[in-house]
């Protein structure tokens, strides 16, 4: 017992040690992957969360090349042993492509010219959350960005009145969510008085066994107020109003992304320099 506790402490400082050198070495090394004339330039990303089963784009803007020939785009995502993807000389090559993204990516041709290297994800699987980073070479320089990527399951809600004996509900119904969200409602008079109410929610878990369908009642309303259904969870933000009258209901919906601009980074750094990186990242987590 005494030899494996150790071995692991051993084990740990040689990790540390290995992590302190190779450090050093991409640091001080005198060895540049700077091409002769080149230079660096900005590469940007950002994007929004992924919905299963839909499709996303993965953002990432550079400085604009019109020649299109000299452009290269690459996607790589921590963890995956081959490329996302990767784009050059005017096409793709997916030679290189991991087996979970083929069939599913694309670049958009017609604009990458203009600056645009941002990747179209097609048929999102949750597996896809992760880091990726969005690589570009170009006759000015070359530029990369890292970005974090998550993916969920959202919906709009639909609200509608059920009338029965026992007094008017409301149904706030949305088909696909995941993680499983919060609900609540809000109610106000129309002369701005909150409204006392009581609800109550359910999940189904749908026919893939990962979305869930989400179902919520509110009892007991009454006329010339809004209702307001709110669905939330760290993905999205999604409400479904209805507006009540004694002559009338006026329905309304609204569906927010829950972006975290944190997790974009901007970077003036070589392409090449993140490559070097990346195991140095792997190590140190």
């Amino acid at each position: 017992l005494r030899c494996a506790g150790a071995c692991s402490a051993w084990g740990l400082e040689h990790d540390n040690r290995r992590a302190v050198w190779l450090f050093s070495v991409l640091t001080a090394s005198p060895f540049s992957c700077h091409l002769a004339g080149k230079r660096s330039i900005s590469v940007t990303a950002l994007t929004s969360p992924g919905n299963i089963g839909q499709r996303s784009v993965l953002g990432c803007t550079f400085e604009p090349d019109i020649r299109m020939g000299s452009i290269a785009i690459r996607w790589a995502k921590a963890g995956v042993a081959g490329l996302v993807h990767e784009f050059k000389g005017g096409k793709d090559h997916l030679q290189e492509q991991d087996t979970s993204f083929q069939g599913r990516t694309a670049v958009f041709v017609d604009q990458v010219i203009g600056g645009n290297a941002s990747l179209e994800l097609r048929d999102v699987q949750l597996s896809d959350a992760g880091t990726y980073w969005c690589s570009v070479t170009t006759a000015r320089g070359s530029g990369a960005a890292v970005l974090q990527y998550r993916t969920g399951a959202f919906s709009t809600p639909k609200v509608h009145v059920e009338n029965s004996s026992s007094g008017d509900t409301l149904q706030c119904e949305a088909p696909r969510w995941f993680p499983r969200p919060a609900v609540r409602w809000t109610a106000y008079s129309d002369t701005g008085e909150y409204l006392p109410h009581v609800a109550n929610t359910s999940y189904e878990l749908n026919a893939e066994n990962i979305t869930l369908k989400v179902v919520s009642f509110l009892h007991n309303i009454t006329a010339n107020a809004t209702y307001t259904c709110v669905i939330e969870n760290n993905i999205a933000k999604a409400t479904g109003n209805i507006k009540v009258t004694d002559l009338s209901v006026a329905r309304g919906t609204n569906l927010q992304l829950v972006n975290l601009n944190t997790e974009s980074v901007s970077s003036s750094l070589p392409a090449c320099h993140w490559i070097l990186l990346l195991p140095l990242y792997l190590l140190l987590i």
